[in-house]
């Protein structure tokens, strides 16, 4: 699993990271560089690994999600960015990321706030096209990723899911009805594979 480490956002601490929301939606000078550089080919998809608000859940529930979703981006043929690592993070910096390395789609996995019973809940949030000015309303969620929320394998699955649609479409967001059925859930990671197959 390769890496373009960037760090930090435009947001040089914490500290400015909470009081300026703005400054962690975007990638700071020397980060950019780093981040084009290190680029191979123009990917389907960028993936961004941030803190946000809680950098336990990225701890606790980023690999196990990971183990999941890449072997069903690599299986279905779509070409992923080498992973990168943001520090004081907001979901939009993914559409810089994205806009850098020329993605199609960007999936930013990042810490959730946290709730007074959930400190290690992740988000997994999709968006296409990332060029010009996104909202949330332009964003898929798969949110809650934790054994005792949405398990990782299983939130894996639906964001893929999400995406092969959103290629399919032309769009994320509002605009993105789900008009499948349900996924029924696994209770494992193992059962989902199984599922999938």
């Amino acid at each position: 699993m390769c890496v373009i480490s960037v760090t930090p956002s435009a947001a040089a601490s914490r500290e400015i990271y909470l009081r300026r929301p703005d400054l962690g939606r975007r990638l700071d000078a020397d980060s950019r560089e780093r981040l084009t550089q290190g680029a191979g080919d123009v990917p389907d998809l960028a993936i961004v690994i941030a803190d946000g608000l809680s950098a336990a859940a990225v701890h606790k529930q980023a690999l196990a999600f990971l183990e999941a979703f890449l072997p069903l981006v690599e299986r279905i043929g779509w070409r992923a960015s080498p992973l990168v690592i943001a520090r004081q993070a907001r979901v939009a910096l993914g559409d810089d990321v994205a806009n850098e390395l020329g993605a199609r789609a960007v999936l930013v996995l990042i810490g959730e706030r946290p709730g007074l019973s959930s400190l290690d809940s992740l988000g997994a949030y999709l968006t296409l096209n990332s060029a010009g000015a996104k909202t949330d309303a332009d964003r898929n969620c798969v949110s809650n990723i934790r054994p005792e929320g949405l398990a990782p394998g299983v939130a894996a699955g639906e964001a893929a899911r999400l995406l092969s649609a959103a290629f399919q479409k032309g769009l994320t967001g509002v605009g993105l009805k789900d008009e499948e059925e349900p996924l029924l859930l696994p209770a494992t990671t193992e059962d989902l594979k199984e599922q999938l197959r």
